[in-house]
This record gives C-alpha cells, sequence and structure tokens, in this order.
C-alpha cells in the first residue's frame, strides 16, 4: 500500500475515479434526460454503450503509447482531451445524438487512467504484489460509483444537471494537469517494451479466459450504469431518491469488494480460487433477479448490491492473468484483456437495448426485465464453463516467474 503514497498513483487513482464516474452517472439522470432531451432509457443504452466501444477500441493503442510514450502523457492527454472536451459536449447538449457524441469523447479520454497504474505496478512490483495493488487501485477509484448516484442526485437538485456537468469538465481538467505533474514514468534500461499482440494469442490461458473476461463485467456494470434505474422505476415506481441510495449501495458494494480483492485471494489461496467464488456468486445473484425480479423492492436492492459487489471479479481476473504475462507482454497483455472486458460490457449494453424495447412492447415490466437478466446471465455461465478449463498456473518455466 505504500505504492499509494505516490502522487502520481494518487493522481491516476483520481483518473480511474472519474472513470467509474462516468460509466455509471447515466442512472440517475435517466428522467431528467427523458424530460428534457428526450432521451428514452434505449438512447441512454446506447450513449452508454458508446463510452465502452469507444474505452474499448482505444485499448490497444493505449497499450503501444504505455510502451513507447510512457503513462504519464498517455493518460494526461487523453483525459483532458477527451475526457474534458466530451464532458463540454455532454453540458451542451439539446439531443440524444449529442449524448452519443460525448459519451464516446469521454470513454476515449478515460481509457489509458487504469491501464497506466496497471503497467507501473507490473513494471516497478512483482508479480505477488499485483492483486492486492490493482485491488486497492479499483477500490479506491470505485468511489466514481458512488459520486455518481446519491450524491450527483443531490448536486443536480442544487445547481442543475448542466452547471453540474460544467463543474465535472473543471474537474476533468484539473485531474489531467495533476497527471502531467506527478505521474512518474517507469525505467526500461534495455530500452521501451518490444512485445508483440499475436503472442499473447498463443497462450493457452489467455485464450481460455478471453470468454469469461469479454462477459463477466457487462452485468455489473451495465446494470449499475443504465439499467438499475428504468428496472427499478418501472417494477417498483421507485423516485429518484430512492434510486440514488440503491445505486449507491451498488457503488459502496463496488468498492468493498475490490479493497478486499487482496484478502480474498490470501484467504481463498489463489486468485483463480477466488474469482470462481466471485463468478459463482455474480451467477447465483443474476439467476435469483431473473427468476423473482418484481418480489419486493428490499430484496431487489440487496440483489442489486450483490451484483456491485461481484465487480470485484474483473480486479481478480486480471490478477490472474498478470502471472502469465512475461514483462516484454504486460503493456500488450492487459491492455487486450481490458479491451475484451470493456468491449464486453459495450456489446452487451448495444445488444440490451433492441431486447429491452422488444421486451417490453410484449410483457409486463418484471417479466421484461426478467429476460434482461436472463440474457446477462446466459454468456456469463457460458464463459465461466470455458474459463474452467484454462490451466490454473503458468509452466515453472515461464518467463513471467523469472
Amino acid at each position: 500500500m505504500s505504492s499509494f503514497l505516490n502522487a502520481g498513483i494518487i493522481a491516476l487513482t483520481l483518473g480511474y475515479t472519474l472513470s467509474q464516474f462516468y460509466r455509471a452517472f447515466l442512472a440517475v439522470l435517466s428522467s431528467t434526460l427523458l424530460e428534457e432531451l428526450g432521451a428514452t432509457p434505449g438512447d441512454l443504452a446506447l450513449s452508454s454503450g458508446m463510452w465502452f466501444l469507444s474505452f474499448a477500441l482505444m485499448q490497444l493503442p493505449v497499450g503501444w503509447a504505455l510502451d513507447r510514450i510512457g503513462p504519464r502523457l498517455t493518460a494526461a492527454v487523453s483525459l483532458a482531451v477527451g475526457g474534458g472536451g466530451g464532458a463540454a459536449v455532454f453540458a451542451m447538449a439539446t439531443a440524444p445524438w449529442h449524448l452519443h457524441v460525448a459519451m464516446a469523447l469521454i470513454g476515449i479520454g478515460c481509457a489509458p487512467a487504469l491501464m497506466a497504474a496497471y503497467y507501473i505496478f507490473a513494471h516497478d512490483h512483482p508479480p505477488a504484489k499485483f492483486g492486492m495493488l490493482t485491488g486497492a487501485m479499483v477500490g479506491l477509484g470505485s468511489a466514481g460509483n458512488i459520486l455518481g448516484a446519491a450524491p450527483l442526485v443531490s448536486l443536480i437538485h442544487a445547481i442543475g444537471w448542466r452547471p453540474a456537468m460544467w463543474l465535472l469538465v473543471g474537474v476533468t481538467l484539473a485531474v489531467s494537469a495533476l497527471l502531467a505533474v506527478t505521474v512518474r514514468d517507469p525505467v526500461h534500461h534495455d530500452g521501451p517494451p518490444r512485445g508483440r499482440l499475436g503472442e499473447l494469442f498463443t497462450l493457452p490461458a489467455i485464450r481460455l479466459m478471453l470468454p469469461l473476461i469479454f462477459v463477466s463485467y457487462a452485468a455489473s456494470a451495465a446494470i449499475r450504469g443504465l439499467w438499475a434505474s428504468p428496472y427499478l422505476h418501472e417494477v417498483f415506481g421507485a423516485d429518484d431518491v430512492m434510486v440514488g441510495r440503491a445505486t449507491l449501495a451498488m457503488g459502496l458494494a463496488m468498492v468493498v469488494g475490490n479493497l478486499a480483492a487482496g484478502p480474498l485471494v490470501r484467504l481463498a489461496g489463489s486468485a483463480r480460487r477466488a474469482l470462481i467464488a466471485g463468478h459463482a456468486i455474480s451467477v447465483a445473484t443474476l439467476a435469483a433477479l431473473w427468476l423473482a425480479p418484481g418480489w419486493r423492492l428490499g430484496p431487489a436492492i440487496v440483489l442489486l448490491a450483490l451484483v456491485g459487489l461481484t465487480g470485484t471479479n474483473y480486479t481478480l481476473l486480471m490478477a490472474h492473468a498478470r502471472q502469465f504475462l512475461a514483462p516484454h507482454l504486460v503493456g500488450r497483455g492487459m491492455t487486450l484483456l481490458n479491451m475484451a472486458s470493456i468491449g464486453g460490457v459495450g456489446v452487451m449494453q448495444f445488444a440490451s437495448r433492441p431486447l429491452h424495447m422488444s421486451a417490453s412492447a410484449a410483457y409486463p415490466p418484471a417479466q421484461a426485465y426478467s429476460l434482461l437478466f436472463l440474457f446477462f446471465l446466459l454468456p456469463l455461465i457460458l464463459g465461466f464453463a470455458i474459463f474452467l478449463l484454462a490451466p490454473a498456473r503458468p509452466p515453472a518455466t515461464d518467463p513471467a516467474h523469472g
């Protein structure tokens, strides 16, 4: 944890906090944007999907930039241009398509924040500490989920949503400046890493992990960032305050889960065992939402909080994958896996939009959301089953172990 006394890592954590905020804040703006801009839940599904799609497409360029340019400028310039510019477009939006453009730009801006920190951790610390450091980073940064819930609702009620967005423009630019001043690039005594993307696909463990990585984070991110609000509104008649509290509970659960990632790995004996337990909980939670989506508001909020808690599965997957990556593959490997994870969220959100529209037209709200939860559950089961076929550890001669 001493790494978090480093000003550059603190700045990257703030950048990742903004990333978590921006991927989730649409949930509490849904009714406001519907009233003022005519943006339906389907429109917001597209906007949110644009964030994840642009974020994912940026990962391979980010991997190259981390190796060639370094994490400092990669993170600072992207956040200023993409994040600050996208937030400004959002603040000036007058039509739903403006939101699509804004969210795509913000996704580009947020793309390097977490990977820049992972890159520094992987090059400056041994693999055994990677899970603890990344879990702390994601856990602390997940405060963005909290800020994007009830606190954002209070801010919007106090000053309005457009002034709130302009305030976020200023915060985003301030964090990008802090990144430029404080982040220190790792020193490569033998020159920049020369890993090739194709090398990653020669690793059986990585190939068999990719399907689970693609679907694992999708349910947690999509439900927290997009579907929790309309689900609670339409099925239980919850107001904005109750939705804010429910999404706050999801955000708190994400923070707790990620901060507990390191201790969970030690308790389970390995990252693999911990992530198997985490995905078992994820499957059971989505199954409960599928089978009883309209039972009662209280249990629904508890289940949503459990969905948030299982967001830590992303951290556990990345910690497990790290041990299979040789030093020269860390930058490309981490960004490839992150592209798969975030890309999976984007694809699943895009696909969930027509599903929700069709289901809502044909069925009552509870049944429509039951189908939506099943849509996230089935790919998770398939990816989990494929992952169980992957090697538990790298060969003893693997260069990732020295």
